[in-house]
């Protein structure tokens, strides 16, 4: 089950399945993707109930599987995380309690991961035989590198709240990461998808510098300026 609630310029979307950790069944994937086809608000806050953020797919799906109808489980968790990554606003990941598998990947789509004291992070798929197939091999060594990708993906170790801060897993450790999203959506709606579709421009540098400048009037052109230099 997915829950979803809108504050203004701050809308939240909760994984509500916490008997299963919020473990994902092709039901939840595609409730997940149509709260964020229908999404227009300028921060996305992306949330767990319970005690865990995610526990990732859910295995009785995945024992289930055939071959095709693996592979096709897969596309759908990577048009899902394709779809936070895509987001025209900033998306939040809000991290209490476990992520796994999945739920990493989920989160490594989002903008910002903000985990609370108590969340822990695991890509345990090497202990089942199996890998997190929902773009987390690609995103992962882009978030913290490759070395340490390495060692997350080939060891399968839980992470503290603390290790994966230090690897760059998390951008920041707070008791309540809804009260990040919050002071975002307190920030020009315009201003935070311009800032969030130059940093994620892919293309080459002089390219990048052209899309800057071009972006930087627009919002000049549409800003009204308040004097902070003193």
């Amino acid at each position: 089950m997915i829950r979803t609630a809108v504050d203004g310029p701050l809308r939240t979307i909760t994984l509500d399945r916490p008997a299963r950790r919020n473990a994902l069944r092709p039901a939840e994937l595609s409730a997940l993707e149509g709260a964020l086809e229908v999404a227009t608000e300028p921060v996305l806050y992306l949330g767990g109930a319970g005690e865990a953020f995610c526990a990732g797919a859910d295995l009785d799906v995945v024992r289930e599987l055939s071959g095709p109808g693996a592979a096709a489980f897969a596309r759908h968790g990577q048009r899902v995380a394709d779809a936070l990554e895509g987001y025209d606003g900033a998306v939040v990941a809000g991290i209490d309690g476990a992520a796994r598998g999945g739920g990493v990947e989920l989160a490594l789509a989002c903008d910002l991961r903000i985990a609370t004291p108590a969340a822990t992070f695991a890509e345990t798929g090497v202990a089942l035989g199996l890998f997190g197939a929902w773009g987390g091999t690609a995103r992962l060594p882009d978030v913290v590198g490759l070395g340490e990708a390495l060692d997350i993906g080939l060891s399968g170790r839980t992470l503290s709240a603390a290790e994966a801060r230090t690897a760059g897993l998390v951008s920041r450790v707070l008791d309540d990461p809804r009260e990040a999203a919050a002071a975002l959506a307190q920030h020009d709606a315009a201003a935070l998808r311009t800032v969030k579709a130059r940093l994620r421009d892919d293309a080459d540098r002089d390219t990048q510098l052209a899309r800057e400048a071009e972006a930087f009037a627009d919002l000049v052109a549409g800003a009204t300026l308040t004097d902070r230099n003193g």
